[in-house]
Order: structure tokens, then C-alpha cells, then sequence
């Protein structure tokens, strides 16, 4: 088992945000980013400041770990988004918040996005009746998300009841815990994203 300082959250401390990697942990004190806030090294001092280019690569970098893609998936998003009228930038934020797994990390019924994918994985989740093992399966307003199975239930109030004090529900959301039910009531915005990305630096990258 990783240690509270181990590779995650120094993975984390390099971004400069909490990537909630670690599930119910980030929401605490024990959280490494909130013990040590600063990058990882001894020499960090010594470090110059970041190139233009290097500010792009952070942050889309920041991005792809906090949703847990890999460079291609991540890549097609930006290409999904570029092709719609809506600024590319938010447009492709907000295909990652309808992503599956993220609405059942911010429904709070997951600790975090790697715990979700593994109810996804397990095919304890239903979408509409019918199960789904995709990950990346997006979510489309009045979209019905049920988690199936007594344990993940039972994992599901459990993360509820920890993961609902840190952080709350958004409002493109509706949670019935007891039915184990997700109703996508609505699309999500730019301001129901809660961490600080500057997603204008990924496009910029993007179109070098």
C-alpha cells in the first residue's frame, strides 16, 4: 500500500493541486498536498522558471492524470471538442465531466475515478437498464445510472457517507443512495468543475 507521501501524492505536489488519486484521503489532513505543499526534491528551490511551452504540457499533463486517461484517449477529447462551435477548451471539459466514471466520483458514490472505473470494470453499473463496462461511456442528459450488486450498494453509501462531508453533489446531479440511482438532470458548466485548470493552455498546445 502506498504511504501518505508516496508516488501519488508526489505526483500531486509536482502539479501544485490535489489530483484526488487517493480517494477519501485527499479530503483530509493526511493528504500529502495539504502536509507539503511544494514540489517533491530538495533542490526545488533551485528550479528556473517554466518555459511558455512547459506551462502547456503541465497543465494538460495536470488534466489527463486528474482524469486518468492515457495521451491518446486525452488527445481525442480535444479533437471531439474542436469540432463543435462551443469553445474547444470548455467543450472538452465538459465531454471529461460526462464521462461514467467521473459522474459516479462526483455523485460521491465513488472515493475516486480509479474506484469508479473498477465498479465500471466489475460491471456493477447500469445505464439505462442496460449494464456498461466502458469507462469512458458518455452520459447524456436524463441519462439513468444505477450501481448493481449488494457490495458495490454497500461500497456506494459507504463513500457517501465519508466522501458526501468533504464535498457535495453538483447540481447537474441527482443521487437517490438508497436505490442506488444517478439521474444526469442536466449538462454540466464550466463553473460546476471545482479544481483550478486553465484549459486554455491545453489548446494552445494542441495547436502547435
Amino acid at each position: 500500500m502506498a504511504t501518505i507521501n508516496g508516488p501519488k501524492c508526489k505526483l500531486c505536489r509536482r502539479e501544485g493541486m490535489k489530483l484526488f488519486l487517493k480517494g477519501i484521503r485527499c479530503e483530509t489532513a493526511k493528504c500529502g498536498v495539504s502536509k507539503r505543499n511544494y514540489p517533491p526534491g530538495e533542490r526545488r528551490w533551485r528550479r528556473g522558471k517554466p518555459s511558455e511551452y512547459g506551462l502547456q504540457l503541465r497543465e494538460k499533463q495536470k488534466v489527463r492524470r486528474m482524469y486518468g486517461l492515457m495521451e491518446r484517449p486525452f488527445r481525442s477529447y480535444y479533437l471531439r471538442a474542436s469540432r463543435t462551435k462551443e469553445n474547444t477548451g470548455v467543450a472538452m471539459l465538459l465531454l471529461l465531466e460526462r464521462r461514467l466514471d467521473n459522474v459516479l466520483y462526483r455523485a460521491c458514490v465513488a472515493a475516486s475515478r480509479r474506484q469508479a472505473r473498477m465498479l465500471i470494470g466489475h460491471k456493477h453499473v447500469m445505464v439505462n437498464g442496460k449494464r456498461v463496462d466502458r469507462t469512458g461511456f458518455t452520459l447524456s442528459t436524463g441519462d439513468e445510472v444505477t450501481i448493481v450488486g449488494d457490495k458495490a450498494l454497500s461500497l456506494a453509501r459507504t463513500n457517501a457517507g465519508e466522501v458526501g462531508k468533504a464535498r457535495n453533489v453538483p447540481e447537474w446531479l441527482e443521487v437517490e443512495l438508497e436505490k442506488g440511482r444517478i439521474v444526469v438532470k442536466q449538462m454540466p458548466n464550466r463553473e460546476d468543475i471545482p479544481e483550478t485548470i486553465q484549459e486554455q493552455l491545453i489548446v494552445e498546445l494542441y495547436g502547435r
